[in-house]
């Protein structure tokens, strides 16, 4: 087809993911990397499962969504089991035929001249869709970008499967027409042990050159809808409630605080991956008796109101009214509640995961610092900052002029100007 030797102008971007909606690490990261595009002069539009996204750029595929009940059945036969029947496999390529012909239809419809496919090339929560986006790219050459934020090896529950021939194939592909972009330094490495494949590191970033939002009339009153005082400590864990986030250590550090003014506060919705660790958690919380506040029924994406009228905040509504933010996650592919932290200048707890380690600490930020558990130095060490304003603001903007440094739009631009070079791609048509 044509993109083979790039004999046509370039103008559009096609973004390919499972879904395009919500606060979810890939949403948030794709919506930094539009933004980007966008300013260096390309059009993007958008294919995807479920999306809440610009419709007059979007097709959405509902069949691409990896919890449609039909694919979701069909994922759940592939993993935790070495042996698959010919049914399976019919299924499996069914899907991947009627993925691939909306595929074909989206570049079409949108005249796209290079695809970005957000994290569907890593983890096989859509074997269909990966195929289908593999064996696009392989039928017409179009430039193309994997953005890898996490691979099917980095999960155990993906390890035993009875598709390795298709995860071998495509997640993610070796394609001469494709750059493959993973997040941080461990990734780079698993991947050219792993599948003999060149990756360039481009980290999750922030907009370090827009002022953080702070209280308006929207949400002042926020503290007031959660039930505490305007003397309350609030110490925000602005992640999901996943086993991985290390949830419990924050409830400890609340507990050795000895301050009944400490309250805790999840952002996210209780739930996301099953029960199990909420109910572990909210024990943990009432043993040690810790006032935990998850509040799914006010807290959004988005600022709305809900079915009774009520209010909806943003996660940006309630950063402002933190005074210390926990981070103390076992495992993240880089880390997008570090960097809002340092954004919003709040001082915080993080654990030493792995790519903390090798990515982030190196740089020089100054948090308080745990190594797997808590202990009576870094409770010491939150004190302080809580109680002394003065060594807050030095830490917080010391924090913030590193993240401007390392982690801001203009380095993703430099990155992704080197990456489009590689395509012989230098300025887009305006």
């Amino acid at each position: 087809m044509y993109y083979r030797g790039l004999t046509r102008t370039i103008q559009n971007v096609g973004f390919i993911s499972t879904r395009f909606q919500g606060t979810d690490g890939v949403s948030l990261e794709t919506e930094k990397w539009v933004h980007v595009f966008e300013r260096m002069g390309f059009d993007c539009y958008y294919f995807a499962g479920l999306s809440d996204w610009n419709p007059d750029k979007t097709m959405v595929e509902p069949l691409a969504f990896f919890d449609h009940p039909l694919v979701k059945a069909l994922q759940d036969r592939c993993f935790g089991k070495t042996f698959r029947d010919e049914q399976l496999t019919g299924e499996i390529h069914n899907l991947r035929r009627l993925l691939k012909q909306r595929i074909y239809e989206f570049i079409q419809t949108y005249d796209i001249d290079i695809l970005v496919a957000e994290n569907a090339l890593a983890i096989p929560m859509h074997i269909p869709l990966g195929l289908a986006i593999t064996e696009v790219i392989a039928e017409t050459g179009i430039p193309s970008i994997g953005h890898h934020h996490d691979f099917f090896w980095e999960r155990p529950r993906f390890l035993v499967n009875t598709v390795p021939d298709y995860l071998t194939m495509a997640f993610p592909p070796k394609i001469h027409s494709m750059a493959h972009v993973v997040i941080n330094t461990e990734a780079r490495s698993t991947l050219s042990y792993r599948q003999g494949l060149s990756s360039v590191v481009i980290p999750n970033v922030h907009d370090y050159s827009s002022p953080a939002p702070g209280m308006d009339e929207y949400n002042k009153d926020f503290r007031e809808a959660i039930g505490i005082a305007k003397d309350d400590i609030l110490l925000l864990q602005p992640t999901r409630i996943v086993a991985r986030k290390g949830i419990e250590h924050a409830i400890e550090l609340a507990h050795r605080m000895k301050n009944p003014k400490v309250k805790l506060l999840i952002s996210h919705q209780a739930k996301d991956e099953g029960a199990a660790y909420y109910e572990r958690i909210m024990d943990y919380a009432q043993l040690l008796e810790v006032d935990l506040l998850i509040r799914p029924d006010i807290i959004g994406a988005t600022r709305s109101t809900n079915e009774d009228g009520q209010k909806i905040y943003s996660l940006w509504d309630i950063y402002p009214h933190a005074d210390f933010v926990t981070y103390p996650s076992t495992y993240e592919g880089f880390g997008n509640a570090f960097l809002e932290a340092v954004y919003f200048r709040k001082p915080l707890l993080v654990n030493r995961y792995s790519i903390f380690i090798q990515d982030i600490e190196p740089l020089g930020f100054d948090a308080v610092v745990m190594d797997t558990y808590i202990t009576d130095k870094e409770v010491r060490k939150v004190r302080e900052l809580l109680e002394s304003p003065d060594i807050r603001k030095d830490v917080v903007d010391k924090n913030y002029k590193l993240a401007s440094r390392y982690f801001s739009y203009d380095v993703l631009e430099q990155k992704l100007r080197t990456v489009m070079l590689n395509f012989g791609i230098v300025d887009p048509k305006k």
